[in-house]
């Protein structure tokens, strides 16, 4: 064998030693081949998926309150948070990914006003993986109020501003009450 060709084996060797041993590219992640190596991904995206995981684990589920008792109160859970109004104006009207120096969107100056404008509930019925339950519904009219500026840098550069834009978001919040004695299996000896 040349020693051109011991060279070229030797530092192959060499490399691939290395290579096995950062932390990205071990041993331990031979078998997932090359997903095992990261990729980076854009911060719009990863943002975005906080924002979706955000919303779904704080406003996309149904809560199971207790049972309503005789004579007791029968008002809705809290009324929506500043929070998911914001989220919910967001979804109406998008301001996010605007390029800066060329073209941005702001909302300045936020009043939000919350008004409730229905609370009612349904009959019982059966529910599935739930039993006997009725559906409380609340639902509110969110008022915002709000400076909004655009600015355009490109071709030519202005700024529009409304300073007394209005837009209304109407919210429900539902969620369940247990009808009777609900066996929740915390009690049970099993």
């Amino acid at each position: 064998m040349s020693c051109k060709r011991f060279r070229q084996i030797l530092s192959l060797l060499l490399i691939a030693t290395i290579g096995s041993q950062t932390g990205c590219v071990g041993l331990s992640n031979v078998g997932i081949g090359p997903w095992g190596i990261p990729i980076p991904i854009s911060p719009y995206l990863q943002d975005s998926e906080e924002i979706q995981f955000h919303i779904h684990e704080r406003y996309a589920r149904v809560p199971i309150m207790g049972p309503l008792t005789a004579g007791g109160p029968v008002a809705a859970i809290d009324p929506p948070s500043d929070d998911e109004v914001v989220h919910a104006l967001e979804k109406a009207r998008p301001i996010r990914g605007g390029v800066p120096l060329f073209f941005e969107k702001q909302r300045n100056r936020v009043r939000i006003v919350k008004e409730k404008i229905a609370d009612y509930i349904d009959d019982p019925r059966f529910v599935p993986l739930i039993g006997f339950a009725q559906l409380h519904h609340a639902h509110y009219k969110c008022t915002v109020y709000f400076e909004e500026r655009t600015i355009n840098g490109w071709p030519v550069p202005y700024t529009l501003e409304d300073k007394e834009a209005v837009e209304v978001i109407y919210i429900d919040h539902n969620h369940f009450h247990m009808v009777g004695d609900p066996d929740t299996g915390a009690s049970s000896p099993y």
